[in-house]
């Protein structure tokens, strides 16, 4: 079976075989005691400012779902094998958790009032993060359907352990889900926008509110944004891999002889239906 990679994937292939196992475990004493006591801060909490955090999160995912504003300059790649992909988007990681600390400390340092713009700020940070990863990996995001598995990593590093199993199905199950996906206009009213606020925020906000504390808001606030970014780089670059691999596998089992003119499955997506603004993939592999 593992004829099929190369040295490295086969690396990979092992690396995310416990990765996945994260996901599945059941919520420990600390995430369950950290669940409860996040529910008594959330009932404290005035609906007014809960309203304001969902519209918040809902318009900037929005913005990055159905907009072209976070689609990156340089076209996806188109060559490459996985090894320098993943050495190029660990480039990337790096970068953006340089960028997403320095804006923790700029917010943290500047009380409650910038602690609480932090919010909006970082999920921006992060969704142009995904885009760009989203090119590495050769996907090319003007498919709308690349940006909702998007949101499906965004939601797997940002959700509570209930949640996560269901996420990570999708994900893996990803070239069918795509298939059967209505037009982005359609889809959008499927997305309980409530819900996924609640889950990022509950996943975040123990770190964030310590970023609101007087004195060690700066220090806080970078080492909050820092590690937030190393979670969502984890679970990007695994989520990739993981198309990569089944991809890579298909491949292999193509009929003996018909390798040159088998169809890719991201190729088979073009023939799908689109919305109308957005266009199909151009995702290219290696061959």
């Amino acid at each position: 079976m593992d004829n099929r990679f190369t040295v490295y994937e086969q690396q990979i292939d092992k690396q995310l075989a416990l990765w996945e196992k994260k996901p599945l475990k059941p919520a420990g004493f600390l995430e369950k005691t950290s669940k409860a006591v996040q529910t008594r801060i959330n009932q404290a909490i005035p609906e007014k400012v809960h309203t304001t955090i969902t519209a918040a999160v809902k318009g900037i995912v929005q913005t990055a779902l159905f907009s072209m504003d976070y689609m990156p300059k340089r076209e996806p790649l188109d060559y490459g094998t996985l090894a320098y992909r993943d050495h190029q988007a660990e480039d990337l990681i790096s970068l953006y958790k340089k960028l997403a600390a320095a804006e923790g400390a700029g917010t943290g340092a500047g009380g409650i009032l910038l602690g609480l713009a932090d919010f909006p700020i970082l999920i921006g940070i992060k969704m142009k993060f995904l885009f760009e990863l989203a090119h590495i990996y050769g996907w090319s995001t003007r498919d709308y359907r690349e940006r909702l598995f998007i949101l499906h990593v965004f939601q797997l590093a940002f959700s509570s352990q209930e949640k996560k199993p269901s996420l990570l199905r999708s994900i893996k199950e990803w070239r069918e889900t795509a298939f059967a996906l209505p037009p982005a206009d359609s889809y959008v009213k499927h997305i309980d926008w409530q819900q996924l606020q609640q889950e990022y925020r509950d996943t975040i906000d123990f770190r964030k509110m310590l970023q609101l504390v007087p004195g060690i808001g700066a220090v806080v606030g970078a080492w909050a944004n820092y590690g937030l970014l190393e979670e969502l780089g984890e679970a990007g670059m695994n989520c990739y891999r993981l198309r990569w691999l089944q991809e890579a596998a298909l491949r292999e089992q193509a009929p003996e002889g018909e390798e040159q003119g088998w169809i890719k499955p991201s190729d088979r997506l073009k023939d799908a239906p689109q919305s109308g603004e957005n266009g199909g993939s151009s995702h290219k592999q290696d061959q």
